[in-house]
């Protein structure tokens, strides 16, 4: 496998429709806002996705969800310790090789070459940490989101009230109306040495970004409600690359078409895209 020798950036433009896509749990799982009433998605959730479809695509994968464990590991120790390698190596705190201990991870477990990882836990002799090239910015909404909030009833009691309903059988459920969020990311060349990161590592990220939110529906996402409508794949000639990200992040452009007083769809905007020169765009449609 060839190692990733030119740096990456990318941008993904989602929608979302009667969704919540992403809850904060320290405000009563409302759609994640920032003080100015933009909605964002962190990007540890988005992490969770990307991990989540490579999965999907039969990679293994260190930090999966419990519900989605697919080798009957209960914990990220217990998975650390069923390499036979990588036990060994923990064992031996006095002359551990920390080296080959990330070298082993890096190639077992793909979100490890890619995000990075601390494997420190409670009984385990050593701390390794592992810098990862893929870095992800938080999403966030293009115009601000308006929130609203459905009062919810269920049928039955969750135990026996001794007759009327309980208290539990009420509840609420946040969703945002419409909203146009978007996120970038970038490929680090020299992270990507050291981990072992591949060009066809690379490919298999941008098909998760094309596909994120297949195989991810729940009730705060039903199926549809959470889109990936664009990703802007760009491919610099050098390691360092031909210019920072932040132009070429920037240089896709959201604009708000101003016949439009409420946006409900993605073509409520106008998207200008400034080429960026001597940098490759690849412009994909998302399922």
């Amino acid at each position: 496998m060839t190692t990733l020798a030119h740096k990456i950036d990318f941008k993904v433009i989602v929608s979302v429709t009667n969704a919540n896509p992403n809850g904060d749990p320290l405000n009563g799982n409302r759609p994640r806002q920032n003080f100015e009433g933009y909605g964002e998605i962190s990007d540890v959730a988005i992490k969770r996705k990307i991990r989540n479809r490579l999965q999907d695509m039969g990679e293994a994968i260190f930090v999966q969800s419990e519900d989605r464990a697919d080798d009957g590991m209960k914990s990220l120790k217990d998975r650390v310790e069923s390499i036979e390698e990588l036990k060994k190596i923990a064992a031996d705190k006095k002359k551990a090789d920390i080296n080959r201990f990330s070298d082993i991870a890096c190639e077992t477990w793909i979100d490890t070459r890619s995000f990075g990882q601390v494997f420190a836990f409670k009984g385990l002799e050593l701390s390794v940490g592992v810098r990862g090239p893929v870095s992800i910015q938080t999403a966030t909404s293009v115009e601000p989101i308006d929130i609203n909030t459905m009062q919810i009833t269920k049928s039955v009691n969750s135990v026996d009230a001794g007759g009327g309903k309980s208290s539990d059988t009420m509840g609420t459920k946040h969703f945002v109306s419409y909203g146009l969020y978007v996120f970038n990311g970038s490929i680090n060349v020299q992270l990507a040495e050291k981990t072992k990161f591949t060009e066809a590592d690379a490919e298999k990220i941008k098909e998760s970004l094309v596909s994120l939110f297949e195989n991810d529906a729940s009730s705060a996402r039903p199926e549809g409600s959470m889109v990936v409508e664009k990703v802007y794949w760009w491919e610099h000639p050098s390691k360092l690359g031909k210019v920072s990200s932040a132009k070429v992040h920037r240089s896709v452009i959201l604009t708000k078409r101003p016949e439009i007083d409420r946006v409900k769809s993605i073509d409520d905007f106008k998207i200008t895209v400034v080429p960026v020169e001597g940098v490759k765009l690849t412009e994909i449609d998302g399922m």
